[in-house]
């Protein structure tokens, strides 16, 4: 199955941020103001004056790959992430990523040895509780080691303008892992393509 990524809410646009820029004159915003919004939020992304772009938000709700989970988790500055995780529940659903890019022996020899992990992480749960009376919290705990990395996950994701800058800057770029570039440039599209494009003039301002 293929990673996915969903907008599902934002919040600010480039007058939240020209707003917070101008808190220390007037925050008013007039014909004449909203013409200078442009240009001022080029302005500040160019002289590293970021604080402002820390005002709006993007929420995604992102499937992925556990390695392209942990991609995400580095990224915690003006980031929230919550995700599935296999401690508190165990992981019916055997979703799994095969890379696009592999050769027909090696996608055949990954989907072999995932999925007869994904069949001893089933029965090692049900063996630790029956036959050696773990409780069943701990089982789920211990029996994610039969999961790979290639597992797949819902990951609850809530940037401000300012970090996903640094995660485009960081991810959406040509020697990035080629799963989390794919993550980063869809997110990007899905923000470009707001109705009313919200985020215009900063999207132009830091030329992503």
């Amino acid at each position: 199955m293929n990673n996915s990524i969903k907008l599902i809410g934002y919040y600010g646009s480039d007058e939240t941020h020209a707003c917070s820029a101008w808190t220390s004159t007037t925050r008013e915003i007039t014909d004449e103001k909203k013409n200078r919004v442009p240009q001022l939020l080029k302005m500040l992304a160019e002289d590293g004056h970021h604080t402002p772009f820390e005002k709006s938000s993007l929420h995604f709700l992102v499937t992925s790959d556990i390695a392209s989970h942990i991609h995400l988790l580095k990224h915690r500055i003006g980031v929230s992430i919550n995700a599935e995780s296999a401690r508190y529940k165990e992981l019916k659903e055997d979703n799994f990523y095969i890379p696009e890019d592999w050769s027909p022996y090696w996608v055949n020899k990954l989907k072999q040895y995932t999925e007869e992990g994904l069949k001893l992480y089933h029965e090692c749960i049900e063996s630790l509780v029956n036959d050696l009376k773990f409780d069943r919290k701990r089982a789920k705990e211990s029996a994610r080691y039969f999961r790979t990395y290639n597992t797949q996950i819902d990951c609850d994701v809530l940037f401000n303008w300012r970090s996903f800058y640094h995660f485009l800057n960081l991810r959406n770029k040509p020697d990035a892992q080629k799963e989390i570039k794919e993550i980063a440039a869809e997110m990007l599209k899905l923000v470009k393509n707001i109705e009313s494009n919200p985020f215009k003039h900063t999207i132009e301002a830091f030329q992503v």
